[in-house]
């Protein structure tokens, strides 16, 4: 037996106002007639039953499907026995105008950095995952979410981290936000409210880091990186409450920082009472020796823990979380209460899920050798067409630097011309220049010029061509 779903469809309609004193069926047919002349309802939309509609606007019965009939008889309605009542025709109309898409339309050939691949997410274990918890959820994890974020996934990543990144944690000490972004907003919000001042960040560094810090009321201090990551001797004349750093794949340098300058750092902020942030954001990615472990294991204590599900699963789950030292936590928490009660709770609950249940692991393994096979076809084609170009930052991550000029300042095409010219190729691509966020040392030979290449980002079935794509570009002249 059919169900007549038309009697719950809910219909706006202002019979009383514009149509005052006229018969209520004239009344209820003008209605209807503007509302569909104005485009409110289009042709296929189906309206209420007359049952419905009658009992919503107060009106008999008989006099709602006499109007459906009127308006029936003029083409602007058509019934079907068994089926809903649906609008048959709309004026015609101008066509809209073209739609402006925000920062333009993506790039055919897309290298820009900080993506994963998004036609690799695991649609099939995170569907399973989200139809268990939807199953098996209880009632209150549909309420708003707490502050830290929920238990399962807590208890999760407490496990995951301690295993795969070696993060000393616990479930009661972890943090779940919408991801890098908001986690370090709690953060500066955090240490502003605690009194510092000026916060140092690596130079070069991810551009929105700069304006972020600045826009919560911090001093930003950037401090140059070398090829062992950031100059530790640099920022100890800083005067910095706290320091930002990516060691495991400095961003977007691609160098991992050395053991001697993490035993450095650390000792810096015991001396100097000051917070470090470690943002690992692609720890997971390590291709040519060892995994790196997590700064924070030298010193729980000093070291503001941060994680992402962006690049190992998709910006759009928007899962972060933060371990904190206990003693930052007590401040921190009040704030992220303040300020947010976490992202999507169903979100947390499947990630949770993956987890436990070991998709996550398995998705990660997969992508690791799919990310390695990508690197090492874009490093052989760089060093069978254009050997003079230097390939760095490859042994982790999901983005490589391509040096423009090994040979010297002015050797070779320059960041601007090559970036005017992938543009009207359709080829994305950041340029090393666009990273820097203080100024340049005199005493220190010139920056490097030099391209971001995400190789992560490209789809896997136009990876071959993509590469192909800006090899090409490298290789043109002006």
């Amino acid at each position: 037996m059919s169900v007549d779903w038309s009697s719950s469809l809910d219909l706006l309609l202002d019979v009383d106002r514009p149509f005052k004193g006229a018969p209520r069926r004239r009344a209820l047919e003008s209605a209807l007639r503007t509302a569909i002349r104005d485009g409110r309802l289009t042709v296929g939309t189906a309206v209420p039953s007359s049952r419905s509609l009658a009992h919503d606007l107060g009106m008999a019965r008989g006099t709602v499907t006499e109007a459906y009939r009127q308006l029936a008889a003029e083409g602007y309605l058509t019934s079907r026995q068994g089926a809903p009542t649906r609008v048959s025709w709309t004026p015609p109309r101008a066509a809209p105008p073209p739609a402006v898409q925000a920062g333009g339309a993506p790039p055919r050939w897309d290298f820009r950095p900080g993506r994963p691949d998004r036609t690799s997410f695991p649609r099939t274990a995170w569907g399973r995952a989200y139809r268990q918890v939807l199953a098996q959820a209880p009632d209150e994890a549909f309420d708003y979410g707490a502050a830290p974020g929920r238990a399962e996934l807590r208890l999760a990543l407490a496990g995951y981290l301690g295993r795969a990144r070696g993060v000393d944690t616990s479930p009661d000490r972890l943090l779940i936000t919408g991801g890098f972004t908001e986690s370090l907003t709690l953060i500066c919000h955090t240490l502003k409210a605690r009194g510092a001042r000026r916060l140092a960040l690596e130079d070069p560094c991810g551009p929105r880091y700069p304006v972020l810090v600045r826009t919560v009321g911090l001093e930003v201090v950037p401090v140059a990186c070398d090829e062992e990551g950031l100059r530790v001797t640099d920022l100890a004349r800083t005067g910095a409450d706290a320091v930002l750093v990516t060691p495991a794949h400095q961003y977007p340098l691609g160098v991992t920082m050395s053991a001697a300058r993490r035993t450095a750092l650390v000792s810096w902020a015991r001396r100097a009472g000051a917070l470090i942030i470690e943002d690992d954001y692609d720890g997971e990615f390590r291709y040519d020796r060892q995994p790196v472990g997590a700064l924070q294991q030298l010193d729980p204590g000093r070291v503001v823990y941060l994680g992402t599900a962006s690049k190992s699963l998709a910006p759009a789950v928007r899962l972060g979380w933060i371990s904190p030292p206990r003693s930052f936590a007590a401040d921190l928490v009040p704030v992220k209460d303040h300020l947010e009660h976490g992202p999507c709770v169903l979100n947390q609950l499947a990630l949770a899920r993956l987890i436990t249940d070991g998709g996550f692991d398995q998705h990660i393994r997969r992508m690791r050798a799919r990310y390695r096979r990508r690197r090492d076809e874009l490093a052989q084609a760089l060093a069978t067409r254009l050997p003079a170009l230097g390939l760095a930052g490859t042994a982790a991550g999901l983005h490589a630097v391509i040096y423009l000029n090994r040979s010297g300042p002015g050797d070779g095409p320059g960041e601007e011309d090559l970036l005017r010219r992938a543009a009207r190729r359709s080829l994305g691509l950041s340029t090393l220049s666009q990273y820097w966020h203080g100024p340049p040392d005199r005493s220190a030979p010139p920056r490097p010029q030099a391209m971001i290449a995400g190789y992560a980002t490209p789809p896997g079935h136009a990876y071959r061509p993509a590469v192909q794509a800006l090899i090409d570009l490298l290789a043109s002249r002006p």
